[in-house]
């Protein structure tokens, strides 16, 4: 499905991109940056694992839809071995490794387990365990704390950032040259599949903004780093989301910090990996003390550590960057709640800023790959899609209920299941990127706003993936 006629309109293309028929060549990295002290290295034959224990053949990775919906078709080897880095196994075998070193006072050894939050999965497993969102927060928070966590943070702060930073950024694009449309990068989903399938073509539209998660991974592992006295090599960083792309986020070598000898985020773990994990212990959420959510940024902690970010429900991106652009662009006052028109599918929506019949502003939000795909074809034209903004989300609904999000009970539809969430996260506070607590992380960690420093820690920047050209009828 890779190349369409001009005149192709794609409307019955599932949601979830099907297996592609072009096979991605593998990239040779050499991965020494393991936390167990392994070298991996690419061979002719394939890839191999050299530990002090020997050298074994790393099995090839078999991934299926319900573990990756982002890439064009199949994933690379060496981003399969990543992902078995990423895994609950994985995580819980650091966790009792951690555990044992602090019983044998090796303090020396002893790492730093830090879980951040984002606030889907907490909808999910509110509505998984019949909570409202704040005691899922707790319970959730004294559960990790169980496993040996000891910071449970909230994404809350990187989210705020990560809005801050997009919304200049597109300021400043626009100004430059408002007939390029900019496109959201939040969404590793998207991300990746631009990357693997469009390269150089679509990349210069892509916002450089980190994505909260790599943002709240730089928090981490440096400015909470330097609060506690520690190396942030010495802090293992798990993320808490709604989205198995988020494993390959985690892995992208532009996420890797020489500075600190380590990933800014070392493991993902996904809402159902989360119910699985209490599921293997045939244990549920409120057998756990609840416990309060960290916030080590300031001495002052909020009123409610569990917040909305505008209306729509993936971040808030085409919202607040609408509201922000109109005001610092054309000097408009905007709703305080904007009212985006949905076309030819509830996952495509658009809204405008005009005057005198004039478009000065017009944003939009495109959730599935059927809407990617089409507006990713329109810009190909030459034609362009008309937007300045648009919000790219790679699950239909965006990530409220992302692909690994827990799935709806039995005979539940998934729409159905997605209404139950959205209305979970209507009775969330709404939040203002424009707080104390953002202040004074620029002032105190970044030396400032649109500063060099904040630049570097909070972009980043794409990379076209070279393809074979061969054709595979890939079968999953």
């Amino acid at each position: 499905m890779s190349r369409f006629s001009g005149a192709l309109q794609l409307t019955d293309l599932d949601d979830f991109i099907t297996p592609s028929q072009e096979c991605i060549k593998p990239v040779m990295i050499d991965k020494t940056k393991s936390k167990t002290g392994a070298k991996i290295t690419v061979q002719a034959d394939g890839y191999y694992e050299q530990s002090e224990s020997g050298k074994q053949k790393l099995q090839k990775v078999e991934i299926t839809l319900q573990d990756c919906l982002a890439c064009s078709g199949c994933i690379t080897s060496a981003e399969g071995v990543l992902i078995t880095q990423q895994s609950q196994e994985e995580l819980l075998k650091v966790l009792r490794e951690n555990q044992t070193l602090k019983a044998s006072g090796d303090n020396d050894q002893v790492r730093t387990i830090v879980f951040s939050i984002s606030v889907q999965p907490l909808l999910s497993l509110a509505h998984r365990y019949e909570l409202s969102v704040e005691e899922a927060s707790r319970y959730l928070a004294g559960y990790l704390r169980q496993l040996g966590a000891d910071y449970v943070l909230c994404t809350k702060i990187a989210d705020d950032l990560a809005l801050l930073e997009c919304r200049q950024e597109f300021v400043e694009r626009f100004r430059d040259n408002a007939e390029l449309v900019m496109l959201s990068s939040s969404c590793p989903g998207w991300v990746c599949y631009a990357e693997k399938t469009h390269g150089n073509f679509i990349l210069p539209h892509i916002a450089t903004t980190r994505s909260p998660q790599q943002i709240m991974g730089v928090l981490v592992k440096q400015l909470l780093a330097e609060k506690l006295g520690v190396p942030g090599s010495r802090i293992y960083h798990a993320t808490i989301m709604p989205c198995y792309d988020k494993k390959l986020e985690a892995s992208r070598e532009d996420f890797y910090s020489e500075v600190n000898g380590s990933r800014d985020v070392d493991c993902v773990i996904t809402s159902i990996e989360v119910e699985q994990m209490l599921q293997a212990e045939e244990q549920t959420l409120q057998q756990f003390e609840p416990s309060d959510i960290d916030w080590p940024w300031t001495d002052q902690q909020p009123e409610f550590t569990v917040w909305a970010h505008e209306a729509t429900m993936s971040g808030g991106y085409a919202e607040h960057i609408f509201k922000y652009a109109a005001k610092e662009l054309f000097s408009k006052e905007t709703p305080n709640e904007l009212q985006f028109k949905a076309l030819r599918n509830r996952d495509f929506s658009e809204i405008s800023l005009e005057k005198d019949g004039k478009s000065l502003l017009k944003f939009a939000i495109a959730n599935g790959f059927r809407n990617i795909q089409n507006l990713v074809q329109k810009l190909k034209r030459g034609k362009g899609p008309g937007y300045h903004f648009v919000e790219v989300m790679a699950c239909p609904s965006g990530c409220i209920n992302g692909g690994a999000q827990v799935r709806p009970t039995t005979g539940q539809h998934v729409r159905e299941l997605t209404q139950q969430l959205e209305e979970l996260y209507k009775q969330l506070p709404r939040s203002n990127p424009d707080n104390t607590y953002t202040k004074q992380i620029y002032t105190d960690f970044l030396d400032g706003a649109h500063t060099d420093k904040a630049s570097e820690l909070l972009h980043t920047s794409y990379h076209a993936v070279e393809k074979l050209n061969t054709a595979l009828n890939i079968k999953w």
